[in-house]
């Protein structure tokens, strides 16, 4: 049986248009009344990374949780709204991102994503989730993605948001778990996307972000929302939605390598506007950030400044506020002498210090060999 995903063009962040948008991405798959009835206590996951301003596009736009929460209370369902940010309390950012007046206003409860509960699971690589308590109590999940490049993953969108799930400090324990191995950390965001799977992913892709993702590239407008019931199926047609390859896209690399269903377009059904007909003729995606060439571990990490991208400072940006030092997995960043420094022998390459930065001051500088390696496949292509 295909997964059925539909996707609508949406102008802007109009009210009016994102509500008329919402009904329209939702009425091929029965509208919300397919999903929620009566008394249900519905989790709205919106990604909420960081504290910055709507327009920056690192977070779901607050217009399109107000109409995810009213499509909810319409059909009798409890909205409350949780995530849980890579930086600060989950307050002070929904707070700084528009988020928590939108719960206000609408008479939603806002869920702090405080404490967790430990999920256990059989037959996959990663067998125990440590998941926020707001979402496992939860009688449906609303994934609300924001639809962004990622310097490790490559995209993030419906699977990576639910990483989410995973409150505070926890997250980089996982990082630090599948370390370099991009391939282990994209099958973990798989396997979690199925422990706790949404009953619906609606993706804002209204204004993307492209670049340098997923908080400090730069905003991109798409004009477009995405719903389907399935996270994977979602993501399939997103990537095809901004002309990328699987092999740009960890999780859907890793996914099609394990046979997972939904990731290829031929198990889908699309609903609404084809994704062709909204790709965009220039979209910048992320930087690679590493070719292997088939070569055995110990030359890998001979090469690995070589053969890799990693985070490098730009020290005009950087004011050593410490979030980079205090969030680092493998803890390689350090201030010394009042300059942030990088031991690039003990960095996995995670970017997690480029997506928590407030202030853009880390970027990907790709290896010499990498940067070769792209030069020639680029002179390649037909």
């Amino acid at each position: 049986m295909k997964a059925r995903v539909c996707l609508h063009a949406v102008p802007s962040y109009d009210r009016h248009q994102i509500e008329q948008g919402l009904e329209a991405v939702l009425d091929p798959l029965g509208g919300m009344a397919a999903y929620v009835t009566e008394g249900q206590r519905v989790l709205i996951k919106p990604n909420m990374l960081a504290g910055k301003h709507p327009e920056k596009a690192v977070t779901t736009h607050p217009e399109v949780v107000r109409a995810v929460i009213r499509q909810v209370q319409r059909v009798g369902g409890v909205a409350v709204v949780g995530d849980s940010p890579g930086i600060g309390s989950p307050l002070q950012v929904a707070k700084r991102c528009g988020i928590l007046d939108i719960v206000e206003e609408t008479g939603a409860e806002f869920a702090p994503f405080s404490e967790s509960e430990r999920l256990r699971v059989t037959g996959k690589t990663f067998q125990e989730w440590p998941i926020a308590r707001d979402l496992l109590k939860a009688d449906v999940v609303i994934n609300l993605p924001k639809l962004k490049t990622h310097q490790m993953m490559g995209m993030t969108g419906a699977v990576k948001n639910l990483f989410g799930a995973i409150i505070g400090m926890r997250k980089p324990a996982l990082h630090l778990q599948a370390g370099s191995d991009k391939e282990l950390f994209a099958l973990m965001l798989l396997e979690l996307a199925e422990a706790i799977p949404p009953a619906l992913s609606i993706v804002d892709a209204v204004t993307a972000m492209e670049g340098e993702g997923p908080g400090s590239g730069d905003p991109f407008h798409l004009g477009a929302l995405l719903a389907g019931n399935n996270a994977l199926a979602v993501d399939t047609v997103a990537l095809s939605l901004l002309g990328l390859s699987e092999s740009q896209v960890w999780t859907q690399r890793v996914a099609r390598k394990t046979n997972r269903p939904f990731s290829q377009l031929e198990e889908i059904d699309i609903f609404g506007v084809l994704p062709e007909q909204l790709r965009p003729e220039h979209f910048r995606p992320a930087k690679v950030t590493d070719i292997h060439f088939g070569l055995p571990r110990f030359l890998r990490q001979a090469l690995k400044t070589s053969l890799s991208a990693l985070p490098a400072v730009d020290h005009e940006r950087c004011l050593r506020c410490g979030l980079c030092v205090s969030h680092c997995p493998p803890k390689a960043m350090a201030i010394e002498k009042n300059r942030l420094h990088i031991d690039t022998k003990r960095c996995i390459g995670c970017f997690c210090c480029q997506e928590l930065c407030p202030h853009g001051a880390l970027h990907t500088r790709q290896g010499r060999l990498l940067r070769l390696s792209q030069l020639l496949r680029g002179k390649n292509r037909p």
